[in-house]
């Protein structure tokens, strides 16, 4: 079954802005987008509306730790606060995209603008995850170090694997995201748009007009699918290494899902299959967005395979 102009919410996991995660140079990073701009210029050639999402994991740990080297080298330069760093991230990423894609809109004679919106998603305060921070982000710090980060900056550290200390911040689920109009607004005009790099900015609404950043990661995956809801888009894309959701992974047993249902992939989740930090949070936001209005669809495949989803003839399927 193709299905023709959608309104389609696509988002990018890190191997589409880095082949190499080695490779972290901004260089290579433009090299990639180059690529990963093909399967979503051919959406776009097919007549769909879309909105691009991303990650940021390793460029805004890359930031901070510049910043934390910088400032240990030289105490008169200060360290970048962690919502800047995001929104650092979401300007050059968002930067190396819209080169990309515009180059390949050009090749193919397609007359579109693309522009990259600074998103800020607001979180609640009361949070769990402020009550436990998992998140490690920027440098290792040995534990004498990491003990004055915790009593000068109030840094929460933990010990990494026997690699040294890292900062850790929380990772609360997004509750809205302040530029959704703007975005719609762009979308409607037939633009393409970019936005919710890194999950977004975490901002708390405090009130009387003021958003006030906090440091916090939101996963990509979940604000994507909030986005996703506030533009009334018909399908939410997200973007892996692999072209299918498997049960048993990395097993014998291994086996390829091409669509499930919301209810069997609660099972699945219940069963243990979907890794925590991996394909967990793929699969609950896949189920989120369908949930959240009848005849909506997820879509979790690689990025080579994109198009090829939509049309169902690959990938994983998620419906009500």
């Amino acid at each position: 079954m193709v299905l023709q102009k959608n309104r389609i919410v696509v988002a990018l996991g890190g191997n589409a802005l880095q082949a190499d995660p080695k490779d972290t140079r901004a260089e290579s990073q433009l090299i990639t987008a180059k690529e990963t701009a093909k399967p979503i210029v051919d959406l776009i050639a097919e007549g769909h509306e879309v909105i691009i999402a991303h990650g940021n994991g390793p460029q805004v740990g890359q930031l901070i730790a510049t910043y934390e080297a910088a400032a240990q080298s030289n105490e008169n330069i200060p360290v970048m606060p962690f919502p800047e760093c995001g929104a650092m991230s979401q300007g050059y990423i968002g930067y190396h995209l819209q080169q990309a894609i515009r180059e390949e809109m050009f090749n193919r004679g397609l007359e579109k603008n693309i522009a990259t919106i600074v998103t800020q998603v607001v979180v609640d305060k009361k949070d769990e995850g402020f009550q436990n921070p998992t998140k490690p982000v920027g440098s290792f710090f040995s534990e004498e170090e990491a003990k004055v980060l915790i009593k000068e900056k109030g840094y929460t550290m933990k010990e990494d694997a026997g690699r040294g200390w890292r900062r850790v911040v929380a990772s609360p689920e997004p509750v809205d995201v302040v530029e959704a109009p703007i975005v719609k607004t762009l979308v409607e005009a037939g633009h393409v748009v970019i936005t919710v790099g890194g999950g977004g900015v975490p901002v708390i609404d405090e009130g009387k007009g003021i958003l006030k950043g906090v440091p916090a990661v939101i996963d990509k995956d979940f604000a994507s699918e909030k986005i996703a809801e506030m533009l009334e888009a018909d399908y939410l894309i997200i973007l892996t290494a692999v072209e299918k959701v498997a049960i048993h992974f990395n097993t014998p047993q291994q086996q390829e899902l091409s669509e499930i249902t919301v209810t069997e992939a609660k099972q699945y989740i219940e069963e243990g299959h979907f890794a925590p930090g991996s394909m967990l949070p793929k699969v609950k936001a896949a189920m989120k967005f369908v949930e959240s209005k009848a005849g909506r669809r997820s879509l979790i495949t690689s990025l080579e395979k994109a198009k090829e989803g939509i049309e169902g003839k690959t990938g994983t399927i998620i419906t009500q």
